[in-house]
């Protein structure tokens, strides 16, 4: 901000936010109608220096000017500001997440309320598996040499998976009443780290069944913790609609990006190191879209621990004073409905009369 005075921040200013409204090329007459005391001639004057500067391009000779990511950078942080959500906007949010049936549309229905909010595409990455907490875990003899783990999740959902192990049908329940006892409140992650931990201590090689439990614990959870993440992404059409990408080669670049679910992850993973919402804009992005697109995010938590990741996927030019709010307040419902379920799932199990902690 110190390289630019307060002339050329007010005509950014006017520049940025008249593209956002509009799509097109900014030019200097447009300007001088938008209460700018300046005449047409020292507004392209100041519009020329803003170019140099990197803040502004000219698509064409005889075309207004587009900003570039450097002046939405410099707008997101440091010159646009960003309105709350007033109390309405915010009951009606939460309204509509009440309608939101807990279980496994939760995520795909939160997408299409942010979708149809902000009117462009959004996109929700599943909790981390490591995150989640673990209700109860059961091992069923199946074949010789064989059991299935059945993993009941806090959040209602169930995992299976089939482990190579020899156990007897007496030692089972003793095993169960073992991991009940740990179990309790503990995310996957903690106790994977856990069972690891107290294996490689030694000090089981003398309880057998206490050794038998840590090891298939360990191995029914190994699995589960490196499982892929889920992303959903919903109202791709509102964001193909988008001037920007009318022509065959912009609607390629958007189909194309929202396919890299990967690379989306991997933005949208900023936010989880971030304090609030995160804005990355253009070629930030990388070749995203050939850096025609911006993501904003931001982190849902499980029980005041980080989760997931849901954001909004639009052009540079997005609205970012209503929508950075949008998305923080659409994250702070995710996390309140996530605990509210959390802490329902806590108190339907009986407290353990012991606890084996480290």
């Amino acid at each position: 901000m110190a390289e630019l005075g307060s002339r050329a921040r007010q005509i950014l200013y006017a520049c940025i936010t008249e593209f956002v409204a509009s799509g097109e090329p900014v030019g200097s007459r447009t300007l001088s109608k938008k209460g700018i005391e300046l005449s047409p001639a020292s507004i392209r004057n100041v519009l020329s220096d803003l170019e140099e500067m990197g803040y502004l391009v000219q698509p064409h000779t005889s075309a207004g000017r587009v900003p570039t990511d450097k002046a939405f950078r410099l707008f997101i942080d440091a010159m646009m500001d960003v309105r709350a959500l007033t109390d309405d906007e915010n009951t009606h949010l939460l309204a509509r997440f009440a309608e939101i049936e807990p279980g496994p549309h939760f995520l795909r229905e939160t997408g299409r309320l942010l979708s149809e909010l902000s009117g462009t595409a959004a996109v929700v990455v599943s909790p981390r598996a490591e995150s989640m907490t673990l209700k109860h875990l059961r091992f069923i003899r199946t074949l010789p040499g064989e059991v299935l783990a059945v993993l009941v999740l806090a959040n209602g959902t169930v995992q299976n998976r089939f482990l190579k192990a020899t156990i007897e049908e007496s030692d089972l329940q003793k095993v169960h009443n073992l991991l009940d006892d740990v179990i309790e409140g503990r995310t996957l992650g903690e106790l994977r780290e856990m069972f690891a931990r107290r294996l490689g201590k030694g000090d089981v090689k003398g309880d057998s069944v206490r050794r038998r439990a840590f090891e298939l614990g360990e191995a029914a959870l190994a699995e589960a913790v490196d499982a892929g993440l889920d992303v959903v992404i919903e109202g791709r059409a509102k964001l193909l609609g988008q001037p920007e990408f009318a022509d065959a080669q912009g609607m390629m670049g958007v189909v194309t990006a929202l396919d890299e679910s990967d690379a989306l992850v991997k933005l949208l993973d900023a936010t989880l190191a971030a304090n609030g919402t995160a804005v990355v804009v253009g070629r930030e992005a990388g070749d995203l879209a050939g850096g025609l697109l911006a993501i904003v995010g931001a982190s849902y938590k499980n029980q005041g621990r980080t989760a997931g990741s849901v954001g909004v996927i639009g052009p540079t030019r997005m609205d970012y004073p209503k929508v950075v709010p949008l998305v923080t307040a659409t994250a702070n419902a995710m996390s309140s409905v996530i605990d509210r379920r959390e802490s329902a799932a806590a108190r339907s199990v009986e407290p353990a009369p012991e606890r084996d902690d480290d």
